[in-house]
């Protein structure tokens, strides 16, 4: 396990309780006490750190030979260089911003119903995230995963904002409102708007319990695999178009 805060500590609860053995619980502390020898006596990484340390994390397990999940956001600006590293040098990695089966069920009702909306301009997409107040990135990696699913299955709409106060979105923008509030562990929400009626698609998870179980999922998933992958893979049994 490489990251030992909340969401490291619950994905590594949740792998003993699936049976497995937690060979070393690396953080930034001591993480200089690790060698490349010590990541390859694991079968697999979990990944949980910070934006600014996931890259590197990454490319030390693939300097291993050793197959990484990460669920780690914030990086998604270097996201195309971390694939075709891995790609190129026949890594195994397994990147999601959500592990929780109800999100990545979202992820796809959100894509159908994007693609419908295409024939319908008179409803408007918007967005609302909220988490914790710990949570660093804004808006949440999920929110980008949502917003840029919209972008890729509706032609209209261009990028993405984040919406602050009462500002009016720009045309061609999905705006995204992100809130942030104690012990909230997350809600993400999806609308369409039109002047008579709205259509929502919302999830809220209630615990880290279902990140936690997906990412244990994902590693079982992953092990003996080449490539970049993510979890609609696990899911749905195809892999993601890059």
């Amino acid at each position: 396990m490489i990251g030992t805060g909340k969401m490291g500590m619950a994905a590594a609860a949740a792998a003993r309780q699936s049976g497995h053995e937690i060979v070393f619980e690396i953080n930034h502390l001591n993480r200089a006490d690790f060698s490349i020898d010590d990541l390859k006596k694991v079968d697999i990484v979990i990944e949980f750190t910070q934006p600014d340390a996931v890259v590197d994390n990454l490319y030390w397990c693939l300097e291993a030979g050793i197959p990484v999940v990460s669920g780690t956001t914030g990086w998604h600006d270097q996201y195309a260089e971390v694939y075709t590293r891995f790609e190129k040098e026949k890594g195994s990695l397994l990147t999601a911003t959500n592990f929780s089966v109800g999100v990545n069920i979202m992820f796809e009702l959100s894509k159908q119903l994007a693609s419908w909306m295409k024939d319908h301009p008179q409803y408007q997409p918007s967005m609302q995230e909220t988490h914790h107040t710990r949570k660093l990135d804004k808006p949440s990696g999920t929110a980008v995963t949502l917003a840029l699913d919209v972008l890729q299955n509706h032609p209209q709409y261009k990028n993405w904002g984040l919406r602050e106060g009462n500002n009016t979105p720009e045309n061609n923008v999905l705006p995204i409102r992100s809130i942030r509030e104690n012990d909230v562990i997350g809600m993400h929400e999806v609308t369409w708007t039109s002047p008579i009626d709205k259509i929502s698609i919302a999830h809220e998870a209630f615990n880290r319990d279902g990140f936690a179980q997906g990412a244990v999922l994902a590693a079982e998933w992953l092990r003996g695999k080449i490539g970049v992958f993510g979890m609609a893979d696990v899911l749905f049994g195809e892999r993601k178009q890059k």
